[in-house]
């Protein structure tokens, strides 16, 4: 059986996105990208909320733009050799291969998808990953805390929700700051 892992840059303050944009220095960091592709690659499915989504789909073609650093053209070979499913009930069709759209996130369906997966999903988008959390889907947890305050936005974790977790990996990336974490549901 896959894992469901959720998976994103946070403020040191918990938000998934600052209310203005931005959480800060880390994602740029040719270190933490490297990491981040090493850690991913073997995911077989993403699953996308319409704005995660629409900011994700850079990655079918971000190989085409030229003088791409080595690890950003690893990272969309790795994108586009995924699956891809998206919640949305606006969006009239994927504009990247290998995608399918969903109108509704159901629960019973993502827990089919772990049971017959044979490589790791992940759930991308606080959004979304807050009706995985709230389902009990998400295995693992994995957070890359830059070294802002953003005072607001859209936390990682849901409000309402109490996990209990145990810390599992941890790693700090000295150029940036940030702070990898990664954590097991019980």
């Amino acid at each position: 059986m896959a894992k469901l892992i959720y998976s994103m840059m946070t403020s040191l303050d918990g938000y998934a996105e600052a209310a203005e944009g931005g959480l800060g220095v880390g994602a740029e960091d040719e270190e933490v990208h490297t990491f981040i592709n090493d850690l991913f690659r073997p995911v077989g499915t993403y699953l996308y909320g319409r704005r995660m989504y629409e900011t994700m789909v850079y990655w079918e073609t971000a190989h085409q733009e030229p003088e791409q650093p080595p690890h950003i053209l690893q990272y969309a070979r790795d994108w586009q050799a995924a699956d891809k499913v998206v919640y949305s009930t606006t969006l009239e069709a994927a504009t990247s291969a290998r995608t399918r759209i969903e109108r509704t996130f159901d629960p019973d369906a993502v827990r089919r998808l772990k049971a017959e997966a044979d490589r790791d999903l992940t759930v991308d988008g606080p959004h979304l990953a807050a009706q995985a959390i709230r389902a009990g889907l998400v295995d693992e947890y994995h957070l890359f805390i830059t070294t802002s305050v953003v005072g607001g936005g859209k936390r990682f974790f849901p409000d309402g929700v109490r996990l209990d977790l145990d810390l599992v990996e941890e790693r700090s990336f000295a150029a940036s700051g940030v702070i990898y974490a990664r954590y097991r549901s019980r």
